[in-house]
């Protein structure tokens, strides 16, 4: 089993805070293994089990709640007052009325309380209004790369893996499938994908139209990476089908497949005038995989854009707010403002080998100048420093702790 010591790290850091830990992802991100990975650490710490209350509700014998009082009266009574309880509710979202189950056990003092959800509804519902301020969110992901490399430990050739990482799925059960068959790991994802787009979006939200939905799944997939608005993909699906598609249907489709975890916004953000933009933003599917089910996807193809997505998911890892940058005329791939308010700058390319590519890519930071970090990442083995910009190998770059 993979330690995935960047999420541990931050339980452990929150370990008897007063604050809900709500940990969100896509399903089978290994959200409900985190938690037992991190159950098991307190338990060797000293805690005993008794003290360790743990209910995932995908469970068969969980699955019968039907009232959220019921199941915090059980809850409660194998809590003595006068000691301290870890409480975990994995997937606590199946609860009706979750929310209330959850703001009535943070009332108690001894309890440290986590849960889990495969969908941002956790966030956007009654939740987010009953507990401002008192509940922290870590949003779980795949494997990074490095976490990859650790799963496939046997093979030596780091090229090689990183060529399959950005061609293949890095969910942990397809990383494991994949040691023995590519068509379970296709029959895997299958599932997964429709679980979200039928259960977590079309059920929930009472969708009529579900090939509508595909559509736009797929259209959204197979442009990872480029500039969309509501308007323009109405426009492009508009074009190629006699059944008509609103762009106020698009944009609220857009929503419910950032709130599957699924897809994640990258909002645009003018770097001179210091504002969001509201229009062209750019959207980046959680596992790659996933487009080898819903497009013509090749192996090996597209690659700057599929490296521009195994980049996006790292800054999210490492912490801060993910843009698009504009800056006059010319586009930054990412800016990234992290947590103490400083800024750093990243240009995306497979390659500046050719002379245009490299003045075309470097040249974007032209107008920049202030004195935040610059990156220039590439698969190049070459590293630099030219006129203040760093030019990394994004492997080493992804390795780096």
């Amino acid at each position: 089993m993979i330690i995935r010591d960047t999420y541990l790290n931050k339980l452990r850091k929150l370990k008897d805070q007063n604050l809900i830990k709500v940990i969100t992802g896509i399903r089978r991100c290994g959200k409900s293994t985190l938690l037992e990975t991190f159950k098991n650490e307190l338990i060797s710490s000293g805690i005993s089990d008794k003290n360790i209350i743990f209910i995932n509700f995908e469970e068969r014998e969980n699955i019968t709640y039907s009232s959220w009082v019921i199941l915090y009266d059980e809850i409660i009574a194998k809590v003595n007052t006068n000691e301290k309880y870890y409480i975990f509710l994995d997937e606590v979202q199946l609860i009706d009325d979750f929310e209330k189950l959850v703001n009535s056990l943070f009332t108690k003092k001894n309890i440290d309380l986590y849960v889990t959800g495969s969908n941002a509804y956790l966030l956007s519902s009654e939740l987010a209004t009953l507990l401002t301020g008192r509940y922290i969110a870590i949003n779980v992901q795949p494997y990074s790369f490095k976490e990859y490399l650790l799963a496939n430990e046997n093979t030596q050739n780091t090229d090689r893996l990183f060529r399959k990482y950005i061609n293949e799925s890095s969910f942990p059960e397809s990383v494991t499938l994949s040691k023995n068959s590519n068509d379970l790991v296709n029959d895997y994802l299958q599932s997964i994908y429709d679980t979200v787009i039928i259960k977590d979006i079309a059920q929930r939200h009472k969708l009529r139209n579900i090939d509508n939905l595909h559509r736009i799944v797929s259209f959204l997939f197979d442009s990872v990476g480029s500039y969309i608005s509501p308007t323009n993909i109405a426009k492009q699906l508009n074009n190629n089908s006699q059944k008509s598609i609103s762009h106020n249907t698009i944009s609220k489709y857009l929503d419910f497949l950032t709130q599957s975890y699924i897809l994640y916004k990258a909002p645009r953000y003018d770097i001179k005038g210091k504002e969001l933009l509201s229009t062209n933003e750019k959207y980046y599917i959680v596992d790659l995989g996933l487009r080898n089910i819903t497009t013509t996807n090749k192996y090996d193809t597209d690659l700057g854009h599929k490296l521009e997505n195994v980049v996006y998911f790292e800054l999210l890892r490492r912490g801060g707010k993910v843009y698009v940058g504009k800056y006059k005329d010319r586009e930054i791939d990412f800016v990234v403002q992290k947590p103490n308010n400083q800024i750093e700058y990243y240009q995306v390319a497979f390659t500046v080998n050719s002379e245009k590519t490299f003045k075309r890519e470097i040249s974007a930071f032209d107008n920049i100048k202030d004195s935040y970090p610059k990156y220039l990442l590439t698969l190049d083995y070459d590293t630099n420093n030219i006129n203040g910009v760093k030019k990394v190998n994004v492997i080493d770059w992804l390795l780096d702790d």
